[in-house]
């Protein structure tokens, strides 16, 4: 059963599971999907929590990546990233 959505989450255009991916491999692979898509596009990335909903958020923001939303779930974190490089 999926979860509703909320009123305020934005319908991601891809999104990447990376639920047990330990730091700094988490980051890597949201890197490396977001150079893949087009600019504008918005990917959310299911990530747990601790260091990843640290680091990852955080260097993506030091690599230019805009973060629009952390929304936390019932054993993880949704993070949406608009990829503002083309």
């Amino acid at each position: 059963m999926s979860e509703p959505a909320s009123n305020t989450a934005a319908a991601p255009d891809r999104q990447l599971d990376l639920r047990g991916t330990p730091c700094p491999i988490n980051f890597v692979r949201t890197k490396l999907q977001l150079q893949q898509m087009p600019a504008g596009e918005l990917l959310e990335v299911w990530i747990d929590g601790g260091e990843p909903v640290v680091q990852v958020p955080h260097s993506l923001k030091m690599d230019g990546y805009v973060i629009e939303q952390l929304i936390e779930k019932d054993r993880y974190y949704a993070l949406q990233v608009r990829n503002t490089r083309s």
